[in-house]
């Protein structure tokens, strides 16, 4: 086990990261712009170093200033959390050639994966079921509207590299199709640096299913379950459960085979995620994979009683899994609630500010996964969530009642969030039925 390791990240996945650490005895290294030097993370961590300004290019981005920072203080690994640096094949390939054990999948496979049109084909190669859609990438409009026109409208425009809703668009209709495409293919350029698009058929009303996965260096490769992360807005996840409330158990195992397939196909390495859209007839497509830790992972944790960064730290240091697929069991039943700071009055908007004063839920079922405290001031650098917020229950209808009962203790003054949104799903009939999909929140909410 790695005795020192550098978290190329920040706020509550860095947190989530250093207490992990803390309890296997590894010191903990935190790096953070000029203006996150009173940042929990870096107050938690052993030690700290600042790697730029605050404009995430200028800091969070910067390979090298990240590499100079593990090298100068001793750590042997950098732990990427989610979001910035960790499905950057380039910077895997940098930690290589260091000698600095990346905590993730190798480059090849994050590259493999990360280019969402190559991933598509080898999903197909190996046998995995793919949403209809283009052959391959597609470069320019004409080409493009060829292949929508092939697959048939309605279809998706996806950014081969992309992620996090950005690069995508719904287009219903041929007309409305050139627009899209390079409205599309301009974001993906200015998200990702690489406006390599394709097209997929569009799936109506489906869920977004994913299965938690997990291999080590040895081969073996087992998953812990799905969640349900229909509960969008803009392609943007909102609210997540485990398990889903349409799963069978004769499902979970087929879908399951099938996401521990996908990560073999690849020869994967570490804590990941395989990506489903699911039907009403109850067929389901591979829609991606992702290379990391999830945003919702602690769901997981709290059905399986596996903590995932633990096993993230494990496999990177060679040891083999410590359990078996026989070893997973589901039990009970857990919510994770993104609170932000943003105004859902004003179309969402982010609410940067001083939080002036703070009140977060506790008792039994409750979960915080936070790195804010009172007189924290959210920036308008980075992303606006301010702590994810987890319930457990024995049955969904518990876990239900615990959450609303901790909505209703969460106080923030001084910003906007969308607690009281939150609030109003957990209450809605459809959702409390588990009767949803990815339109859930337009259909219920004309948002």
């Amino acid at each position: 086990m790695f005795s020192k390791i550098l978290i190329a990240n920040r706020g509550e996945i860095a947190v989530r990261v250093i207490r992990a650490c803390r309890e296997l005895g590894i010191e903990t290294v935190a790096v953070h712009s000029d203006i996150e030097g009173e940042a929990m993370h870096s107050e938690m961590a052993d030690e700290s170093v600042c790697i730029g300004p605050a404009r995430v290019k200028d800091s969070y981005l910067n390979m090298k200033n990240i590499i100079s920072a593990t090298v100068l203080t001793g750590a042997q690994a950098i732990h990427p959390g989610f979001g910035f640096l960790s499905e950057n094949s380039k910077f895997a390939e940098m930690c290589r050639e260091c000698n600095i054990n990346f905590i993730g999948p190798s480059p090849e496979t994050i590259e493999s994966m990360g280019n969402k049109s190559k991933a598509r084909e080898i999903m197909i190669a190996s046998g995995i079921p793919v949403i209809p859609g283009s052959d391959g990438a597609v470069y320019d409009s004409e080409e493009a509207l060829e292949a929508a026109k092939k697959i048939g409208f309605p279809v998706m425009v996806k950014a081969s590299a992309g992620g996090g809703g950005r690069g995508i668009r719904v287009v219903k209709e041929e007309g409305e199709f050139i627009r899209a495409f390079e409205t599309a293919k301009a974001e993906a350029l200015g998200a990702f640096g690489d406006d390599t698009m394709y097209i997929e058929k569009f799936v109506e009303n489906p869920r977004h299913i994913e299965f938690q996965i997990l291999g080590d260096k040895f081969g073996n490769v087992i998953h812990l379950g799905e969640r349900d992360c229909s509960i969008q807005r803009r392609n943007q996840k909102v609210l997540e459960e485990a398990p889903s409330p349409v799963m069978t158990e004769k499902l979970r195992k087929e879908m399951g085979e099938m996401a521990v397939k996908a990560a073999k196909a690849v020869n994967y390495e570490n804590a990941g995620t395989i990506e489903f859209l699911l039907d009403k007839n109850g067929k389901y497509y591979f829609m991606e994979m992702n290379t990391r830790i999830q945003v919702e992972h602690p769901i997981t944790e709290m059905v399986t009683g596996i903590d995932l960064v633990k096993e993230q730290l494990r496999i990177a240091s060679g040891e083999p899994l410590s359990i078996t697929q026989e070893d997973v069991k589901i039990t009970g039943h857990a919510i994770e609630c993104r609170i932000n700071a943003e105004n859902p009055a004003e179309g969402f908007r982010p609410c940067p500010g001083r939080i002036e004063t703070l009140l977060v839920p506790g008792g039994p079922g409750v979960r915080i996964d936070s790195a804010v405290y009172q007189g924290y001031v959210i920036s308008p650098n980075y992303d606006s969530m301010i702590a994810k917020l987890i319930t457990y229950g024995k049955t969904r209808e518990e876990a239900m009642s615990t959450m609303r009962r901790a909505l209703g203790e969460f106080v923030v003054e001084g910003i906007h969030t969308n607690i009281e949104f939150e609030f109003s799903i957990l209450n809605n009939e459809a959702f409390i039925k588990g009767k949803y999909d990815t339109g859930f929140i337009g259909t219920e909410f004309n948002l």
